[in-house]
C-alpha cells in the first residue's frame, strides 16, 4: 500500500517521478539526459514535465553573469531560469513556468516568509522538516497533470548546498511506492593514458550518493565513446545495479542525437519496465517518430552565420545557437555559426565578419561589446548583408541608424551612457519608479501587433506574434517619428512600446525587441530565424517583397 506521508499529498494520483543526480563534476550533460528520458517517454505517449533543482541561493536566474551559468532563459511567465529549462521545452515540447525551477533562495525566502506571517507559531523552524516539505511540495504540485515529472538535481552529490534537496528526496523514496520513483545517476566514465575506461570516479560517486541514504536505480556513464561490456559489468558489481541498468551517454555532434543514442541502448525499456510503464506504453512501431525525422533530416546547403556577442562562451547563447540550428532543420541547411567577439571586434574580427553570410547580433547587456555590434550592424545595412538583432542587437539597429543616418553623432541608450543628448533607447516614464532589480524588468509573453505588408508580417504570417521579452529599455517615444523619417520603419508595436524594427531598402534587416529564440523548438522554428536563413539562401528578399505587396495593394 502506499505510504501516507505528513505533507498533504495523495498518493492515489498516480504519478511517476525520475530524479536525476550527478556525481564527479557538473556539466556532465544531467539536463541532456533528463531531457532524451523525458523525449522518448514523450513518444511513447505519455505525457511529462520536469523540474529543474537549482541549490543556489539566488532566488532566480535573472541576475547571474552568463559566466557561472550559462544563458538566462525565459519562461512564458516570465521567470528567469537556469537554461536547462530550455532543453526540457525544446525537447519536450511544452511550455514550462517559473514553477518548474526550484532553488534554494526560492524556497529558503517562501518558509522564511510564511515564519514571519505566523505560520509556524510555536514551532522551531528547521531544514528537516520545514525546509524540505516545501522542497517535495514543489515538485509534486509542478507535477499535476503529468505522467511523469522528471527533476533535475543541479551541481554534483556532496555540494554543501545541496543536501536538503538529497534529503528531500530521500524522503520521496521513503513516502512513494517503489514502482512510482526511479533514481538515475550521471557520472564520469574518463579514459586513462593506455585507454581504460576508468570507474572508479563512478564508483566513489554512487558511494557517496549511498552514504545520504539513496540508491540508484540506473547509472548512466558520460564518457567519449559508448561503455565497454566490462565496463558496465564493473559499474554494475560495485554500484549494486543490475548490468543492465548502466547505460552509456558518449559525445555525439548534435545534442538531438542523443535520444537515438539512449534508445538504441533501451534506455526507455528499462526505464518504463521499472516505473511498471511498459504496459501502457505505445507499442515500438506505433510511437511517434517526428523526432527521428526532424533530427535526422539531409541537409541540402550550407550557410555561414556571424553570432557577433560579447561572451566567448557558447552557453550564453545557447537558445540563439538552437534556433538557428531549428531554422536549419526547416529549410534543410547547415548552419554553421562563426564567434565574433564584439569586444575586440573593431580590430581583430572584421574579416571574420565579412566571412559571414549572415549576422546576427543577439541580446545583452551593458556597455561592453556596443561599439562592436553597433560597427557590425552598420556593415550589414551599408552592404546588404542579412541581418538579426535580439533585444539588445535591436536597440543598437536604432541606435546605428540614428547615429549613422540621421546624423547624430550622440545617439545611444541611455541604459549605457546616461549623458547621451539624444537617448533614443530610454526607460518609459513609469518605470524610472522602480528600484529594484531582481525581476524588475518586462518578462515573459507578451502580444505584438504587426504592420501588414510589412517583412514582420511575411515572416510571421500573420498580423499578430506572442513573443518572450527580457528587457527594461525601450525605444524612447519622443524619437520615433524622426527615426521613421526615412528607411527604418517600427513594424511592430505593443502599445506605446517599438517590439520590431525592419528596413525597406534592405533585403534583410529584421530587429525584435523580444527573444524569439526562446520559442523555438526544432519542430516549430522561429520565424524571424527562418526568414534570416531564407534571406541568406537568396529565398527571401524584403525590397522585392515590398514592391510586389506595393503592387497587389
Amino acid at each position: 500500500m502506499p505510504k501516507e506521508p505528513e505533507t498533504g499529498y495523495d498518493p492515489s494520483l498516480g504519478r511517476k517521478f525520475i530524479f536525476v543526480t550527478g556525481g564527479v563534476m557538473s556539466g556532465l550533460g544531467k539536463g541532456i539526459t533528463a531531457a532524451s528520458t523525458g523525449r522518448l517517454l514523450s513518444n511513447a505517449g505519455f505525457d511529462v514535465t520536469a523540474v529543474k533543482i537549482d541549490p543556489y541561493l539566488n532566488v532566480d536566474a535573472g541576475t547571474m553573469n552568463p559566466y557561472q551559468h550559462g544563458e538566462v532563459y525565459v519562461l512564458k511567465d516570465g521567470g528567469e531560469v537556469d537554461l536547462d529549462l530550455g532543453n526540457y521545452e525544446r525537447f519536450l515540447g511544452v511550455d514550462m513556468t517559473s514553477d518548474h525551477n526550484v532553488t534554494t533562495g526560492k524556497t529558503y525566502q517562501h518558509v522564511i516568509q510564511k515564519e514571519r506571517a505566523g505560520d509556524y507559531l510555536g514551532k522551531t523552524v528547521q531544514i528537516i522538516p520545514h525546509v524540505t516539505d516545501d522542497i517535495k511540495r514543489r515538485v509534486r504540485e509542478a507535477a499535476e497533470g503529468s505522467d511523469v515529472c522528471i527533476i533535475e538535481v543541479g551541481g554534483t552529490v556532496g555540494d554543501i548546498e545541496g543536501m536538503p534537496f538529497l534529503e528531500s528526496l530521500r524522503q520521496f523514496a521513503h513516502e512513494e511506492d517503489d514502482d512510482d520513483i526511479l533514481f538515475t545517476h550521471v557520472t564520469l566514465v574518463p579514459y586513462s593514458k593506455n585507454g581504460e575506461q576508468k570507474t572508479k570516479p563512478t564508483q566513489h560517486s554512487v558511494k557517496e550518493l549511498r552514504s545520504i541514504g539513496l540508491q540508484p536505480d540506473i547509472v548512466v556513464g558520460r564518457s567519449p565513446d559508448k561503455l565497454d561490456p566490462e565496463t558496465k559489468d564493473k559499474i554494475a558489481l560495485f554500484c549494486d545495479v543490475p548490468t543492465e541498468a548502466v547505460f552509456s551517454n558518449p559525445d555525439v555532434e548534435d545534442i538531438y542525437h542523443v535520444p537515438l543514442m539512449v534508445e538504441e541502448e533501451g534506455l526507455d525499456e528499462y526505464v518504463m519496465e521499472r516505473l511498471n510503464l511498459d504496459g501502457e506504453a505505445l507499442p515500438r512501431a506505433d510511437r511517434s517518430q517526428r523526432w527521428r525525422e526532424l533530427v535526422t533530416r539531409d541537409r541540402q546547403q550550407e550557410i555561414d552565420v556571424a553570432l557577433v556577442g560579447k561572451y566567448d562562451l557558447e552557453d550564453a547563447y545557447m537558445s540563439v545557437h538552437e534556433a538557428l540550428k531549428h531554422a536549419g532543420i526547416e529549410t534543410r541547411t547547415d548552419v554553421n555559426i562563426l564567434w565574433v567577439d564584439s569586444d575586440e571586434m573593431l580590430d581583430k574580427h572584421t574579416n571574420r565578419l565579412k566571412e559571414a553570410d549572415g549576422v546576427v547580433v543577439p541580446g545583452g547587456f551593458g556597455t561592453r561589446g556596443t561599439a562592436g555590434k553597433i560597427e557590425a550592424i552598420r556593415y550589414c545595412r551599408e552592404n546588404g548583408v542579412p541581418f538579426l538583432g535580439l533585444c539588445l542587437g535591436f536597440q543598437m539597429a536604432v541606435v546605428e541608424h540614428a547615429r549613422n543616418v540621421l546624423g547624430h553623432e550622440d545617439a545611444h541608450s541611455a541604459e549605457l551612457d546616461p549623458d547621451s543628448s539624444y537617448p533614443v533607447i530610454d526607460l518609459l516614464p513609469e518605470q524610472y519608479e522602480t528600484e529594484e532589480m531582481g525581476g524588475t524588468m518586462r518578462l515573459g509573453a507578451h502580444e505584438t501587433d504587426i504592420a501588414e505588408g510589412s517583412l514582420a508580417a511575411h515572416v510571421y504570417g500573420g498580423t499578430v506574434c506572442t513573443e518572450r521579452h527580457r528587457h527594461r529599455y525601450e525605444v524612447a517615444p519622443d524619437f520615433i517619428d524622426e527615426l521613421e523619417d526615412g528607411a527604418l520603419t517600427f513594424s511592430g508595436r505593443a502599445d506605446n512600446r517599438m517590439e520590431i524594427v525592419e528596413r525597406t531598402d534592405h533585403p534583410y534587416f529584421l530587429g525584435t525587441q523580444f527573444h524569439p529564440e526562446f520559442r523555438s523548438r526544432p519542430d516549430r522554428a522561429s520565424p524571424p530565424f527562418v526568414g534570416f536563413v531564407e534571406a541568406v539562401l537568396g529565398e527571401l528578399d524584403a525590397r522585392e517583397l515590398a514592391a510586389d505587396q506595393e503592387v497587389q495593394a
